[in-house]
Parts: C-alpha cells; structure tokens; sequence
C-alpha cells in the first residue's frame, strides 16, 4: 500500500525509531544521490520471517540454496572473511566484534521509499503507517566522548607500511589496501542516535543502518561494491581520495589536481583491471568493459575518484555466483588479490568481520545491490565493543604519512560523532 508523505526526512527517522524496536532491521538510503542505477531512494526491512546465519565453509552454498527457497527480498551482509572459503587464506587476528560471516533475512514488513512514496509491503500496511507516524521524534544522544584505542601507533604504521612496500619492490604484489582499527572497549551507546548523526554529519548513497540482535553496522558508504540491473552487473571501486576545501573555488583545485594525480590513477587503474578479471568470471565473452574512468565524485567529507565496469552475465549464472565471483572486492584486498590478502592477513592486527565486506539486498525480480563496508561504526552491545576501520592504498611510490593522514580524513566524520579523540603514542 502507497502513502504519501509530507515531510519524508521526518518519515524516515520515525520508521527507523519504529524499526530498532525488532530484534533484526536493515535500512538502506540513498541520501538523494540519484545515479543511473538506483533502486529506490530508501529501503527499511523489518522483522525476520526467515533467516540464515553461516561461517567461512559452505556460506555461499548455504545462501545459494536459502535463496532458491526465498525468492522475494532479503536483506544481509557478507563478511570479508568468507575470503578463507574461497582462497587459502586464514583470519587469525584478534576480533572483539563477533559478528557472523554470513547473515540474511526475509523480512516481515518492507518499507520502499521514492520521493514523498512510501509503499508499505505487509498485510497491516495501514496499522504499520499509524505505528510509524505515532513515533515520538528521536531525542539526540548527549554528546558522546569515546575513548579510542588504536591497534597501532603512529611509527608502527610507518613500519608495518614500509615492510609491505618491500613487498611491492620484490614483485609480490602491486598493489594493496592496509587497514588499521580503532576500538573502544565497555562503551555503551545508542546505535540509532549514533547512525543518525553519523549519516546527517555524512550522507552518503550507500548509508546503513543494520541491527542483528546485539550487532549493529552504522555504515556511511560511499562505494557500490556490485549490483545487478536486468542482465547488467555493475562494479564501481573507488580509489583516490582527497579533502574538501573550505570554498567552492578552493573544492574545484583540489578536485581537479585529484583528477590528474598519477599516483592516484596508477591506484584506481589497478583495481580496475582487478575488477575487469573478477568480473570475467560472470561475464558473457567479451562484454566486460569500463564504462567510466578516473570519474571524480564530491561527498560532505571527501572527494573520490570512482570508476565504473560492468558486464553481461552469463546466462544461467545465479546472482550468488555474480557475488562469490568477485568477492572480496578488488579495492579493499589489492593485486594480485590471493597474494594482497595473505599480506593483510600478515600485517594488520585485526580481523576485518563485516568490514570492508557487503551490505545489500536481493530483490524479487532476481535484481541486487551490495556496498562496500567502509567508514562504518561497528558495534557489539552485548559486550560493549565499538570498532572501527580505516585504510588506504599501498603502491610502490606510496608514502606512509601521507596515506596515514588520509586514513584520518576517512575517519573525520566518525571521531566527530563519537566525540573521540585519539592519543598517537610513538613507539
């Protein structure tokens, strides 16, 4: 059923507060920034009709074979993990978060919103609708002041950086994406409050709000990770990234001298290519091809250099073939991947979980779309754990304080919602 919707920010910050009172609900939003293959501008699923939960194994075959039991919309992530079913590699490092590899759910009630459309998918549509409105407005959380602690120190990063450089000196890699976490233990906060805050500080089009019981996925994604459009896949990684000025003058230097860095290009032209291989293995012959290169998006924090490749998928090939195909995505792993993500595994000191894995949906008419989880809040209620991750590219002619200070500039948006602070102790 269709309502119309006066005022559909206030909408949706009612069904969000409606929607956390389940022990499980996805929300997905756009944040207006309309493309060539957007869905819907916000998607709320709530409540779970059936669900799975899987590890590193048999997590593909599981979905597979739950998705031919449910064919309409289910909602989920992917974990970066699930890597060590499709590669010989291991997850050894510490995790406070304890998230699953693998979790979907067929929602009870969904909730689609086009601009002031709101189409309600349930047989109580209009007792839901005077649920929703009947929600009191969100009170803000008192200003939070987290105190973070950082897997390393400033000069352990620079080490560990220039350690995987002597990797890419020797030809082991060419390139790859090394992140860091930063954590706060015995912390307790109001997901919903932090989201909201985090997504009003920085919109993005691939925003999440995720809660599986006790976990919770705040999620201000810039990057579509894969999606499916028709007999269309569509990948579009983003590598290069830069700060935004103080003017609309100052924004148009920064965005053109993004544009025409070399080093930035060499970054995102080699995940490209990764992705153009990934892809191969989905694709009908020779439609693989790179729709835009080096394109330059402005975000509220950042400006980013995006890229688009897509393909024709093989007919026959299942849509949880597409995803397994090419995950984990090239632009959080690195080329070539095997190789890049025996070197994370080597080098970072935190197990990724959810990170820099997806969050997404499957549609009824056999569609997805999937994001990249980055500049994301991770957190895990039942034992006070809040985390997050940042990384950026390692090239050869990569510099470590340079890529340490644009980590940072990923996290802008993070340390000011959670109030934090982090001490950089030399070692």
């Amino acid at each position: 059923m269709i309502f119309k919707v006066e005022d559909i920010d206030q909408f949706k910050r009612q069904a969000l507060k409606w929607a956390s009172e389940f022990a499980v609900c996805g929300y997905l939003d756009s944040n207006n920034y309309h493309n060539a293959y957007s869905k819907f501008d916000a998607l709320l699923a709530v409540g779970v009709k059936a669900e799975i939960e899987a590890s590193a194994g048999h997590a593909f075959e599981a979905l597979e074979a739950f998705r031919q039991e449910h064919h309409g919309w289910m909602i989920g992530f992917f974990g970066y993990d699930l890597k060590n079913e499709l590669e010989q590699t291991q997850s050894n490092n510490v995790d406070g978060l304890n998230f699953p590899d693998l979790y979907f759910f067929v929602p009870q009630y969904l909730i689609i919103m086009k601009g002031n459309d709101v189409d309600i998918i349930a047989d109580n549509a209009e007792a839901i609708y005077q649920a929703i409105n009947q929600q009191r407005s969100l009170e803000r959380q008192t200003t939070l002041e987290i105190k973070l602690q950082s897997r390393f120190s400033k000069q352990e990063y620079v080490d560990t950086f220039n350690q995987i450089k002597q990797h890419i000196a020797r030809g082991d890699i060419y390139v790859t994406n090394f992140c860091q976490e930063f954590f706060a233990e015995d912390t307790i906060i109001d997901p919903l409050s932090v989201f909201m805050e985090l997504n009003s500080i920085s919109p993005t089009p691939f925003a999440s709000f995720f809660k599986y019981r006790e976990h919770y996925i705040l999620c201000a994604s810039p990057e579509r990770f894969l999606a499916k459009r028709g007999n269309k896949l569509i990948s579009q990684p983003i590598k290069g990234t830069a700060r935004r000025g103080a003017t609309s003058a100052e924004d148009e230097v920064i965005k053109q001298d993004l544009r025409i860095n070399v080093k930035e290009q060499q970054e995102n032209v080699m995940i490209v290519d990764l992705v153009r291989n990934d892809l191969t293995k989905s694709a009908k012959l020779g439609t693989v091809k790179t729709e835009e290169l080096f394109g330059i998006y402005t975000f509220e924090q950042v400006h980013q250099m995006i890229s688009t490749v897509t393909c024709e998928v093989e007919e026959g090939l299942s849509s949880v073939t597409a995803i397994r195909n090419t995950f984990p995505m090239g632009s959080m792993t690195g080329a070539p991947k095997l190789s890049a993500m025996q070197l994370i595994e080597r080098y970072e000191r935190t197990r990724r979980g959810v990170y820099s894995g997806a969050l997404g949906y499957f549609s009824p008419d056999n569609e997805f779309d999937f994001n990249v989880v980055i500049r994301t809040i991770l957190y895990n209620a039942s034992n006070g754990y809040l985390s997050f991750q940042v990384g950026s590219a390692i090239t050869f002619d990569a510099v470590a304080e340079q890529e340490y200070a644009e980590c940072l500039l990923k996290a802008q948006a993070i340390l000011q919602v959670l109030g934090a602070k982090i001490e950089y102790t030399e070692s």
